[in-house]
């Protein structure tokens, strides 16, 4: 995979994030459930976006890490979802096998780019 293709799959993959969360239901606990998301998801792609213009190696993996890191909590919040059962079960299997798929590649990336 190309990195201009890890941009936009993170991108497209916070879009559809956002569109999932409007399909839910409103309820002050999915409401919580849907910002968290929404932040994390999005936060993916934009970090990733900026480690692309790292001003050196160590700012590379810390954009990555931190990539990395909501791409874990994105996951956690489709979780959530799931055990909720408040959704369309084929929508959300894709947003998390897509989540764990992202989350993946950002740690093959960051364990590819270790300080030396």
């Amino acid at each position: 995979m190309k990195e201009n293709d890890l941009l936009n799959r993170t991108f497209v993959f916070g879009v559809n994030c956002l569109k999932f969360l409007k399909t839910l239901p409103n309820s002050y606990e999915i409401n919580v459930v849907k910002v968290q998301l929404s932040k994390s998801s999005t936060s993916i792609g934009a970090n990733y976006e900026e480690s692309q213009a790292g001003s050196s190696r160590a700012d590379f993996r810390n954009k990555i890490r931190i990539a990395l890191r909501e791409a874990r909590e994105t996951n956690y919040w489709l979780r959530i979802i799931k055990e909720l059962e408040v959704s369309d079960n084929d929508k959300l299997s894709g947003l998390l096998q897509e989540s764990l798929e992202i989350k993946n590649i950002l740690g093959t990336i960051l364990n590819k780019t270790k300080e030396d």
